[in-house]
């Protein structure tokens, strides 16, 4: 079941229970001002995603990650080098080696897990502000990663019947995954646009594989 939220994530947490769900997958804003003109650039600025708002002004607060932590009982949080001193000491990490080669983008990305593993490489190319997945018209929001990233995820982290968190759903990927792998999902966005966005861009892959 994929279930996604028009809400703000920290108010939804507050009224969760303690450990309700088994894994946390989110990508929060790293506080980078992806949002802003300033950051904007080449190809990033003709992208049909960008638009000027202030959702990547800072990262989240202390009392979101004391929720998150509250109610799951492992996580996995992108762009978390952002906000290392909200989290707990791991190993854990994974880095997302986009094999960008030597250009204005950056190689990869990291997350941190709360798993006691050795540190995890995923291999993928993606690069610039227009990559998009096979069958999408476009690019729907500035920080939207690939299906394919988060079936790695949960193929890799998840068990069978694990109920997932998504607090900062962005452009819908890791429900696609969770649809195509069986897993239970619930996801929250607070803004109206990108949620609008995320729930056609869901319901076009839940209706094409209906097709099949």
């Amino acid at each position: 079941m994929i279930n996604i939220y028009n809400k703000d994530c920290l108010e939804a947490m507050k009224e969760m229970k303690d450990n309700q769900f088994d894994l946390a997958i989110v990508d929060p804003p790293y506080g980078i001002g992806a949002g802003s003109t300033s950051f904007k650039s080449g190809t990033r600025k003709k992208a049909s995603f960008f638009r000027e708002n202030d959702w990547d002004k800072k990262i989240p607060s202390k009392g979101y990650f004391e929720e998150l932590f509250r109610v799951s009982k492992n996580q996995i949080i992108w762009g978390a080098n952002y906000m290392v001193e909200h989290l707990p000491i791991s190993k854990g990490w994974i880095f997302w080696d986009k094999k960008t080669g030597d250009n204005s983008y950056g190689d990869g990305e990291l997350a941190y897990t709360s798993f006691d593993k050795s540190l995890k490489k995923y291999d993928r190319y993606w690069s610039g502000a227009n990559a998009k997945e096979k069958g999408d018209i476009d690019r729907i929001h500035p920080t939207q990663k690939p299906i394919s990233l988060y079936e790695w995820l949960l193929m890799n982290y998840a068990n069978e019947g694990d109920k997932i968190l998504d607090t900062h759903l962005g452009s819908g990927s890791i429900a696609i995954a969770c649809h195509n792998l069986g897993y239970d999902l619930e996801g929250y966005e607070l803004d109206k646009e990108y949620y609008d966005n995320a729930l056609k861009r869901i319901k076009e892959h839940q209706s094409q594989l209906r097709l099949i």
